[in-house]
């Protein structure tokens, strides 16, 4: 009798960064060392439990691993922001080398963004390959990667399979990593694919790319279908991260097969289908006054506005005063969050709850935020704690958002954070004891990833257009290394 059958050794490894190159803040190690509305880094054997039951690729990968043998290395995650410093990512790269190593797998499994840009790689991921594939040879490699990934060649053609979120907000991110799992598996069970890279020659704001909305929505409904008809094993679109000055920035297509004619028929016919969707794009920005005059007029409850163009999970700060300014000069009944200013927070919980005092609100990087607002303000209530999350993105993790205050101005209300992250869940209302269904305005520091928990209780969404680090207009992004004959 034979004795167990030996299960194939899964390196497992985690590195996300969404990098703004036009953003102000520049990204370090302690920014993966800090929880926000993701956890801090973690590393090793405390991975799985950390993870597990987290709507995250690297959780949906963990659950889909029966039969494979685990081999956690670290998983980190920052804050969208600017450039990744080098020694960060060095430091983070070669702890993810040198457990992959150690582990001796069979395969690797890494839960990546595709938007990574440091200040000496303008395609962090593809260097991290690099680095994996001199110190492991053709160990198959399989990444998760971010539907706003901006995928190179390189990239395409270092991993063994790529699997892309099919959804923005991202919802699928758990299911995205499954998917990873199948891919690894088949490439372990019958050898590696044969993998077509296509890039499109345009590119596509952030507000544009929902498949809430269209031509997004039926683009993304299209894949499983599309990879049935064409043969493909997988079949994925990126649309890419606008704001990052580099060649390869913007939407292209991935498929795998089994073989050179089926991989290549595949990914020509979904660029065709990405090609004739193009004039389709619409731009739903709205002037900030217009957005909240409109706003204010409305009939039903609540209507959502969203402040896009400084939102921190696309890298701004999150403290630019254009959509507060409108709605303080309308006298908006409006609750806006999340608005980062860690100082202006220290100062409310040194004053206490039910204390007015004069403050200076946001406005840290004026070119792209507008100058700081001088407010009188009233602490109507005080959080410093962890704030379980519910909603269809967010759900099951914690964020951590430091001390925050819920201030009131005449009729508008800010909440304040001293972490940067985008609103996405309504439990980042509840905690300061607003409950969103019950008001007439929520502004919301988010571009699209709002849409999920917030749309189905708005009477009506809106996208306010005021200046922040994510210009949503690319026809004002200052590129100075796009692609010739790229569409914009």
């Amino acid at each position: 009798m034979g004795g167990p059958v030996r299960r194939p050794r899964i390196a497992v490894a985690g590195l996300q960064h969404e990098t703004n190159t036009f953003a102000p803040l520049p990204t370090t190690l302690a920014d993966f060392e800090s929880a926000g509305a993701w956890p801090a880094l973690v590393r090793g054997e405390a991975l799985p439990g950390w993870l597990r039951g987290l709507n995250l690729p690297a959780s949906g990968f963990l659950d889909a691993s029966d039969g494979l043998e685990v081999a956690p290395i670290l998983w980190a995650m920052a804050e969208p922001s600017g450039l990744v410093e080098t020694d960060t990512f060095d430091r983070i790269a070669s702890e993810i080398v040198d457990g992959a190593v150690a582990a001796r797998p069979d395969g690797v499994y890494l839960d990546l963004h595709g938007a990574m840009v440091t200040e000496d790689h303008d395609d962090a991921e593809a260097e991290l390959l690099e680095r994996l594939r001199h110190a492991l040879g053709d160990v198959p490699i399989v990444a998760s990667l971010d539907l706003h990934a901006n995928v190179s060649s390189a990239l395409a053609e270092r991993a063994s399979a790529l699997a892309i979120y099919r959804t923005y907000p991202h919802v699928d991110f758990a299911e995205t990593g499954a998917r990873a799992a199948a891919l690894l598996r088949r490439l372990l069970a019958h050898g590696p694919f044969a993998t077509a890279h296509r890039p499109a020659p345009f590119l596509v704001p952030i507000t544009e790319q929902s498949t809430l909305r269209e031509p997004g929505r039926t683009l993304y409904a299209a894949l499983p279908g599309l990879e049935r008809r064409t043969g493909a094993v997988s079949l994925d679109l990126a649309m890419g991260f606008p704001p990052a000055d580099i060649p390869f920035v913007g939407p292209s297509v991935i498929a795998h097969a089994a073989d050179r004619t089926t991989a290549d028929a595949a990914a020509d016919a979904l660029l065709a289908s990405l090609l004739d969707a193009e004039e389709r794009f619409s731009d739903p920005l709205i002037p900030a006054a217009a957005a909240v005059a409109r706003a204010v007029a409305a009939d039903r409850h609540p209507v959502v506005v969203a402040d896009p163009q400084d939102n921190p999970g696309a890298g701004a700060p999150g403290d630019a005063t254009g959509l507060l300014r409108a709605l303080l000069d309308a006298d908006a009944p409006a609750v806006l969050a999340l608005f980062w200013d860690p100082h202006a927070a220290a100062l409310a919980h040194a004053a206490g709850a039910g204390a007015t005092l004069d403050l200076t609100l946001g406005g840290s990087h004026p070119p792209t935020g507008g100058p700081p607002l001088p407010v009188r303000a009233t602490v109507e209530r005080l959080h410093d704690g962890p704030i379980p999350l519910t909603g269809p993105m967010y759900r099951g993790a914690t964020a951590e958002l430091g001390p925050m205050a819920l201030l009131r101005v005449g009729a508008v209300r800010v909440i304040l954070t001293t972490r940067r992250a985008q609103n996405a869940d309504l439990e980042l209302f509840r905690a300061l004891g607003v409950e969103p269904e019950a008001e007439r305005i929520l502004a919301v520091k988010s571009a699209v990833h709002f849409l999920a928990a917030y749309e189905p209780i708005a009477a009506e969404v809106l996208f306010a257009e005021a200046p922040g680090a994510n210009p949503c207009r690319l026809a004002t992004i200052p590129y100075t290394r796009l692609r010739s004959g790229v569409r914009r």
